[in-house]
């Protein structure tokens, strides 16, 4: 019977990812908090912002609502509706300006299907079913030394790495069109732009983070699945 997972070496592959996940975390903490007390001189809540830049591009079609949690703002593409959390909904900051302006920016690649975009919405139920099996499918696989099993469960985990790797520029062009609206449509100016700018970049980097992450975890079980077949 095979347990390598309470004394491999192979953890010290997940060290560099988990230092930088670290890091982008307090870096999106950190930048968030600092420009969410700076006022938007627009006066204009998140929200209303949102709505007069949907409404700008000619979308009318997605509502804007608000949601619980901090920084739980997301679009929903299958109900049509742009979610903005108790954080942002009803603030006036550059931070949520550009974050309610992010998501705008999803609306705007589905109205356009922008194929990244595409590619990650049909690929999100493959995703989750291999996702769930990978880690049960590689474990199963060791325990009963069946190299085939062991295999399976890595290709189902490298869907997860795929999918990753697919939402990097999905979320790149997605802050890239919220700083041209909020540039263009007058809503952030200056320093106030500049602002929003490191929210969403720092942002972006809990995405490279989690890519990354993946990356390394599926270096790891490939270099379990070798150790365990040269013993």
């Amino acid at each position: 019977m095979y347990f390598p997972f309470f004394y491999d070496w192979t953890y010290a592959l997940l060290i560099p990812a988990l230092l930088v996940s670290l890091w982008a975390q307090f870096r999106v903490s950190s930048t968030f908090n600092r420009y969410s007390k700076v006022r938007a001189a627009s006066g204009l809540t998140a929200t209303q912002m949102a709505e007069q830049l949907l409404h700008a591009e000619n979308v009318y079609d997605v509502a804007v609502e608000r949601v619980h949690g901090n920084l739980t703002d997301h679009y929903d593409p299958k109900n049509m509706v742009l979610r903005l959390s108790d954080s942002t909904a009803n603030s006036t900051s550059v931070a949520a300006l550009g974050v309610a302006a992010h998501e705008a920016g999803h609306v705007l690649q589905h109205r356009d299907g922008y194929g990244p975009l595409m590619l990650r919405t049909a690929a999100v139920p493959v995703v989750n079913i291999g996702s769930n099996l990978s880690w049960p499918l590689f474990l199963v696989g060791l325990i009963v030394s069946w190299e085939p099993l062991v295999y399976a469960g890595i290709a189902l985990f490298a869907l997860a790495v795929l999918f990753a790797l697919i939402t990097l520029p999905v979320e790149f062009n997605a802050s890239k069109r919220a700083l041209a609206a909020l540039e263009s449509g007058g809503y952030l100016q200056g320093e106030e732009l500049r602002g929003a700018r490191k929210v969403l970049s720092a942002a972006a980097m809990t995405y490279v983070a989690s890519a990354f992450m993946a990356i390394m975890q599926l270096l790891r079980l490939l270099a379990i699945a070798g150790s365990r077949r040269r013993d």
